[in-house]
């Protein structure tokens, strides 16, 4: 476990080093997964949602990040509020995108997770974007305005998943550019 916390502060650390200086703000965003809760009991964390070895990673970063403002004073870092489990951002150009790692909803089930977290005024009641990860594959589907974005793990092979399915992973790091509440582009890097 302190292996692989040590390599997911490092890539982050490092995929900080290399985009900070090529924009004038960068957002950097961490969401509690359900393989990141520091306790499980027959599957379940225990403790708070945000508490997270995902996100205390990217809280490790930005205390780092903090001693050289200068090189990374543009940069922001974002993770869920106490006991919350998403991050809604707002872009440059007012597009809103909210980010949940996808655990929260059976698969093929992301728009109707998100109508029902609107119901009540929940910050992504006016995303434009919903973007996860859980099931570790390139997945996009619009509905309306409304796009939701399943990005590629970076893992090269889950275990477990090839033991379930046969099927190996296919890394991927994702580019995306959203322009007025619309992605304009989406490139899979791998």
């Amino acid at each position: 476990l302190s292996e692989q916390l040590r390599l997911t502060r490092r890539v982050m650390l490092k995929a900080v080093e290399l985009l900070a200086p090529l924009a004038n703000s960068v957002t950097f965003i961490a969401v509690p997964g359900n393989h990141g809760e520091p306790q499980r009991f027959n599957g379940k964390g225990v403790t708070r949602y945000d508490d997270s070895h995902d996100t205390e990673a990217l809280l490790a970063v930005a205390d780092a990040c903090s001693i050289n403002p200068q090189a990374f004073g543009h940069v922001s870092f974002f993770v869920p509020e106490t006991d919350e489990m998403t991050v809604t951002v707002e872009t440059q150009d007012g597009t809103r995108i909210a980010c949940a790692h996808g655990h929260q909803w059976k698969p093929r089930r992301h728009f109707e997770w998100w109508k029902g977290q609107s119901f009540h005024n929940s910050p992504l009641s006016d995303a434009d974007v919903l973007l996860a990860g859980h099931l570790h594959h390139l997945f996009v589907e619009v509905d309306g305005r409304r796009t939701f974005i399943q990005a590629p793990a970076l893992e090269q092979e889950s275990t477990w998943y090839r033991h379930r399915t046969g099927s190996a992973g296919n890394p991927g790091l994702l580019l995306l550019e959203v322009d007025k509440g619309q992605l304009s582009s989406l490139e899979v890097l791998r």
